[in-house]
């Protein structure tokens, strides 16, 4: 038997140990892999570019500005002993108490709420505020009210003074009176349910302007839309 010489055995190792071919599978991973990096880095570069298109005021997208305001309720329904009272919150004229009265609206501040004073044809008082003396004496004095008034009747407000124990109070005026601005700041008005408003002013009342039978406020729902 021929003895194969070491130098043959060697040069037919060399030709063994040639480079092995990429299979199929490999080169589809590595194709996916740069197309998936390719297409994350054209996505940021795109929301980057979207970003510094956005219009912005005092460091503040307006685009969630506007989002945030198509979200934000502009009429709340009053849910009463004697039927529901909708009310159009002007956000845009009192936004800091339209917010506060959401939020206590949203967390359950008014359920159970009580009308605690009524003057006829005039003001209704939900809650205790000692602002309520001064509200009395519009309805008391005759030079204060004015027929001829382009103000609208049916306004919510809440005073401007608030209460020294907190809360929120707020009044439901059908009567025109002429320093109404002074007295609250008024962020809403009556658009369904005068006539509820109207026989909440005519209950019996005592002396100190308390409805004799308590007439509650069961719930606040808040609306984008009627």
């Amino acid at each position: 038997m021929a003895k194969i010489k070491p130098q043959a055995l060697l040069q037919q190792s060399k030709k063994k140990k040639g480079p092995s071919p990429i299979s199929i599978t490999s080169i589809v991973i590595y194709t996916l892999a740069v197309l998936l990096a390719v297409f994350v880095l054209f996505s940021a570069y795109k929301r980057w570019t979207l970003r510094s298109e956005i219009p912005s005021h005092n460091g503040r997208s307006l685009l969630q500005d506007s989002a945030k305001t198509t979200n934000v309720p502009w009429f709340a329904t009053l849910d009463t002993g004697k039927g529901s009272v909708t009310i159009e919150l002007f956000k845009d004229a009192a936004p800091n108490v339209v917010d506060e009265f959401i939020n206590l609206s949203q967390d359950g501040y008014f359920k159970g709420f009580l009308f605690s004073r009524v003057v006829k044809h005039s003001v209704i008082q939900a809650g205790h505020s000692a602002e309520f003396d001064a509200v009395k004496d519009w309805t008391l004095q005759k030079n204060n009210l004015h027929t001829s008034l382009k103000q609208e009747e049916f306004m919510v407000g809440t005073p401007k003074a608030k209460n020294e124990q907190g809360g929120f109070d707020f009044f439901i005026v059908s009567s025109q009176i002429t320093d109404l601005n002074e007295k609250l700041t008024v962020f809403g008005r009556v658009v369904k349910g005068q006539d509820v408003v109207q026989e909440i002013q005519e209950v019996e009342i005592d002396e100190h302007y308390q409805p004799k039978a308590p007439i509650e406020i069961m719930s606040v729902t808040l609306l984008q839309d009627m």
